[in-house]
């Protein structure tokens, strides 16, 4: 049987700052079932806090779930770029 060695490689994951984040709520008031209704999705928080805002007017529903979803990047330290192929890991 072949032997394999495995080292701890520091990794650093970040925000891909060319791809815009998103921002998303749905109305979850209600007892029996859920209001359902949905902000949209925008890039920035602003336009969704603001649909909350008239949405709690319009029908006094208070509870929200918001998602927030962005894409990341995993950067091996300096000096390790060079050993490790744009397919390392991929499956």
């Amino acid at each position: 049987m072949p032997r394999r060695t495995f080292r701890y490689v520091p990794f650093t994951i970040t925000q891909d700052r060319t791809a815009e984040p998103e921002y998303e709520a749905r109305c979850v008031s209600g007892d029996e079932t859920e209001c359902g209704a949905v902000s949209g999705t925008h890039h920035a928080p602003g336009p969704v806090e603001e649909w909350q805002r008239k949405h709690t007017q319009e029908t006094g529903h208070r509870r929200y779930r918001r998602n927030f979803g962005d894409y990341a990047v995993v950067q091996p330290p300096p000096g390790m770029a060079g050993f490790m192929s744009a397919n390392d890991g991929a499956g």
